[in-house]
């Protein structure tokens, strides 16, 4: 291990580790592609967020597609970009994602809405520790962005939700990490 990974890895446990859970409506694309994406930059034992990011997982304000795997576009997507590895089973949002992740990403406005409701309205969720955000919140632009649904579009849409999953995943470690990216460059 190198001087910069050893100083990297020094910070990282020194910081609290951190869970993320992604959602969309039905958890088989844009979703899965959050996961898919943040999953392989923060469980590479060589990145400086390794042993920041306690739990990651995602899935759908609906129950449309429970126990489907991801659109085989995402899958094939995520393949294009080296990501060979992931596998995942479509659920729904459950009262305790607001107990058991510190963040709370949404895909678009929609979700957003649909995930503080479920929030509200849930007593079990009322203890709840998690931020609920737009994952675009994070896109760099100094405009928040949605990752629009790239079901009925075609796989340029799968592209540029992969894309924008890479920047929002990036953008959002070096904010909850700002000491983290630094070390390690």
């Amino acid at each position: 291990m190198s001087g910069t990974n050893t100083a990297a890895g020094a910070a990282a446990h020194s910081q609290k580790a951190i869970s993320v859970l992604f959602v969309c409506l039905g958890n088989i694309c844009r979703s899965t592609m959050a996961e898919g994406v943040f999953r392989s930059i923060v469980r590479d034992e060589t990145s400086p967020y390794y042993h920041l990011i306690d739990k990651v997982d995602s899935c759908g304000t609906g129950g449309y597609h429970v126990g489907d795997e991801p659109d085989s576009r995402t899958l094939s997507t995520l393949e294009d970009h080296g990501i060979t590895d992931y596998v995942h089973a479509a659920r729904k949002l459950r009262d305790s994602d607001f107990r058991d992740f510190d963040y709370i990403f949404a895909m678009d406005n929609s979700n957003l809405a649909d995930a503080q409701r479920w929030r509200d309205r849930s007593r079990k969720a009322s203890s709840s520790h998690a931020r609920i955000m737009l994952f675009g919140e994070f896109s760099g632009t100094g405009r928040k962005e949605v990752v629009q649904d790239p079901y009925y579009v075609g796989r340029d849409a799968f592209e540029k939700a992969f894309e924008q999953c890479k920047r929002f995943s990036t953008n959002f470690l070096e904010h909850a990490f700002p000491n983290v990216g630094k070390t390690a460059r």
